[in-house]
């Protein structure tokens, strides 16, 4: 198991999860449209989960499952950062409002 970043992180970016992740697992450069969460760096602490204010993470087991090609896109940026960047930039969202 471990945690997935979905959907409604997509142009929010909040970064309030990287804060308090204790191992760095949690990354998105400039370019990306979010973050995405390392699966084999994840402890899977939950400590990511409270701070993000559009509740876009969630443990694998857990996500939506309107959101079940997240846990896979997560996974492919650490694998091929293009590859992913091209999943979401395909995606067309509203962005959520911060609760």
């Amino acid at each position: 198991m471990t945690y997935v970043i979905g959907e409604t992180c997509i142009d929010v970016k909040d970064k309030s999860c990287v804060e308090v992740c204790p191992v760095d697992c949690i990354i998105g450069a400039d370019e990306d449209r979010m973050l995405f969460i390392d699966p084999t760096e994840c402890i899977d602490c939950g400590a990511c989960v409270d701070p993000c204010p559009v509740d876009a993470i969630y443990a694998e087991e857990d996500l939506p499952v309107e959101w079940v090609e997240y846990t896979e896109i997560n996974k492919d940026y650490f694998l091929d950062r293009e590859s992913a960047r091209a999943k979401v930039a395909a995606k067309e969202v509203v962005p959520a409002e911060p609760s």
